[in-house]
């Protein structure tokens, strides 16, 4: 694949210097350039800091590296800002030439006619859709035209303290069997017994900060939907939602989990939790330091099924970007979905294209396999560009509810209140 692509990328840099004449052609002949043209650069927007920022800032050196006619530079913003930012940049028409977009964030900015479908650009590049996972194509497909490519799928798994649990007394592999068999109250009296075989440290880590994600997991696992099918009223005023709901409240209550934890994720490194229900995006991260023994395995399916929240980050092409600068990031977004895709592995995304899952080097991956089983389980959003609106009101409520240890049958009735008011306007 890297030599086929590296002479597709002679040829693609060569026709953005004629910006016709060219068919994407592994096997076209460069044109002949009378002077020498100065490479095109191009900005590359993404909200990856951390130990992701480190793989991607990879991905970007090994691109510019791999040929002379393109240079990508690359702009990191916070998350918290991140669309803000962009939903910004994208109506003044000024910003990024290629932007990381998650799946469920792509519907607006297709509505608005801020970015461009690339089915065109992408058959000129020789980006075979057909090797990207079909849920995750369908995701950012409208009209029957392909707005994105999807580069990942990320989701949670339940990491664990392998020394934590060996001071307790207990085997790792008889635990991961035993958390696949779980219901709720049993998972609760198994973090008792370690919360007293290990006083003052927390037996489980909830990502209280972003509580809807843990929310989803189980709400996702009992069966619920946030909307009805039609996608015009909400559906999360439930038994389902109020038995998740409450299972949190219990956990938090007894002191299984510390509700006022604001980076769980790090309490989980330190040492100072057991299990941690973590994105597989931090797995290069934990697996990788040697002084920190950690395993994972799936999340424990406590209300009786397998799926679970999940998401899928994409590259976008925005309007204004000129032709020329249009063919440099497409041939940036085919380098990062089929030789990146490796590196972006690392960091422990399952990549989105079918080749790179199946290629050996990502497979032999610590838990890799596992991620891949676990990927088929992910439910991603609904395909409404009043998602993000929504997915904000839904995150503020349920935080509401267990922040201020609210009644969770009258939280249900105000969220899903909220959710119908929006999906009304």
């Amino acid at each position: 694949m890297g030599k086929k692509l590296s002479a597709w990328l002679f040829v693609m840099v060569a026709c953005m210097g004629l910006l016709a004449g060219c068919d994407g052609s592994d096997k076209a002949e460069a044109p002949v350039r009378k002077s020498a043209k100065a490479p095109v650069e191009i900005l590359f927007w993404n909200p990856f800091g951390g130990g992701e920022g480190d793989y991607v800032g990879q991905i970007i050196k090994d691109f510019n590296e791999s040929q002379q006619g393109i240079v990508v530079r690359q702009l990191r913003l916070e998350s918290n800002e991140y669309y803000v930012r962009l939903s910004t940049a994208l109506s003044f028409g000024k910003g990024p030439d290629v932007a990381v977009a998650h799946a469920d964030r792509v519907s607006p900015f297709v509505k608005a006619k801020q970015i461009i479908p690339l089915d065109g650009l992408a058959q000129l590049a020789g980006l075979d859709f057909s090797h990207i996972e079909p849920t995750n194509r369908n995701s950012v497909v409208y009209n029957r035209e392909t707005y994105a490519v999807p580069i990942d799928t990320h989701f949670h798994m339940l990491y664990y303290n392998k020394d934590l649990l060996a001071k307790a007394g207990l085997d790792e592999d008889e635990v991961v069997s035993k958390l696949r068999h779980l219901t709720p109250q049993e998972f609760m009296d198994f973090l008792t017994l370690l919360q007293n075989r290990l006083p003052g440290v927390q037996p489980l880590a909830v990502n209280t900060p972003f509580f809807q994600e843990p929310f989803l997991d189980m709400y996702y696992e009992a069966g619920g939907e946030l909307l009805t099918p039609d996608m015009k009223h909400a559906a999360i005023n439930n038994d389902k939602a109020l038995g998740v709901l409450r299972f949190y409240q219990k956990l938090f209550a007894s002191g299984l989990s510390d509700l006022n934890d604001k980076t769980p994720w790090d309490t989980f490194h330190n040492g100072q939790a057991i299990f941690w229900m973590g994105g597989i995006w931090e797995a290069g991260h934990h697996l990788k330091d040697s002084s920190f023994q950690s395993g994972i395995t799936e999340l424990p399916s406590l209300f009786g099924g397998n799926k679970q929240w999940g998401s899928s980050h994409t590259l976008v092409i925005p309007t204004y970007v000129t032709k020329e600068k249009q063919l440099a990031a497409m041939a940036f977004i085919r380098y990062f979905s089929e030789v990146g895709s490796l590196t972006w592995g690392e960091a422990g995304h399952v990549p989105a294209n079918s080749t790179v899952q199946n290629d050996s080097h990502y497979q032999n991956l610590p838990y890799r396999k596992l991620f891949l089983e676990s990927s088929r389980h992910v439910k991603l959003a609904p395909n409404t560009d009043k998602y993000s609106a929504l997915y904000t009101v839904l995150s503020e409520e349920l935080q509401n509810i267990i922040a201020n240890r609210q009644d969770p049958k009258k939280g249900l009735v105000d969220l899903e209140q909220k959710l119908n008011e929006l999906l009304a306007s």
